[in-house]
């Protein structure tokens, strides 16, 4: 049976970590007005401006991970957040069946934090028929979030949506998991169906190869390029590459 989200999202809670995530009813106090909105994020960093909250948090992660470069710190933040927005709206979908109004103008944004606890959502406002993440997610936040990294920072877009299909396949492995091991069948049909959707769609078809769970993308975040980082777990790499044009641009 389809819910309506509650307006705390209580039935993120059981999932923790990325799935969590705070509302406005559900915030010890009153919501800090000082927090952009997401949508005020996206605009501002496709222009060259200083000190926006974009641009915040991707030095507050280059200073946190000695990233070597703004590049490196931009795919790592923006994969974050993507690891976010999936975990989240996924969650509420496959628990739901419905999804809250996630407009960027409703998730506010506190970049001084760690993650996974950086968004909060103003107003629970609960969208009526199927979901549909293409238009709530990839296109209401990874499109314009993409295309102000690649403007200001030089993150090829191959990169970009890599990073967004492996945050993908990582929410949806793990909220599989959470169902399966509290014999909720139906959540984790409902996960992997949304999931099959999403990665038919042409911004994340050839992002990489799924194997029931298993994922494999096409393209490097550049964590290997942070001090000690290694390789991920689904890198199209098998050993850190050289550093090279090619490498540098995380295309294998």
């Amino acid at each position: 049976m389809d819910l309506d989200p509650d307006a705390a999202l209580s039935a993120l809670r059981p999932l923790g970590g990325f799935f969590v995530l705070r509302t406005a009813m559900a915030a010890a106090g009153p919501v800090p007005a000082a927090l952009p909105t997401l949508a005020q994020s996206y605009a501002t960093a496709a222009a060259d401006a200083h000190g926006d909250a974009l641009a915040s948090r991707v030095a507050l992660v280059a200073e946190r991970l000695r990233a070597p470069e703004p590049r490196v710190a931009a795919s790592i933040a923006q994969q974050a957040l993507a690891a976010r927005l999936w975990s989240v709206s996924l969650g509420c979908a496959a628990l739901y069946g419905r999804l809250p109004d996630l407009d960027p103008r409703l998730l506010r944004w506190d970049v001084r934090a760690s993650a996974p606890g950086d968004l909060l959502l103003t107003e629970v406002r609960p969208l009526p028929g199927h979901p549909d993440l293409v238009s709530g997610v990839l296109y209401g936040h990874l499109a314009p979030l993409g295309e102000g990294l690649r403007a200001r920072y030089g993150v090829a877009a191959g990169l970009l949506w890599g990073n967004a299909g492996s945050a993908l396949a990582g929410a949806a492995r793990e909220l599989d998991r959470w169902a399966r091991a509290h014999g909720r069948g139906d959540v984790a049909e409902r996960a992997r169906s949304l999931t099959d959707e999403l990665f038919a769609h042409p911004l994340l078809r050839s992002t990489g190869t799924r194997t029931g769970a298993a994922f494999r993308r096409r393209s490097c975040c550049l964590y290997y390029r942070v001090p000690g980082g290694g390789l991920c777990g689904d890198c199209c790499f098998t050993r850190p590459p050289h550093s090279s044009p090619q490498a540098a641009s995380g295309r294998p």
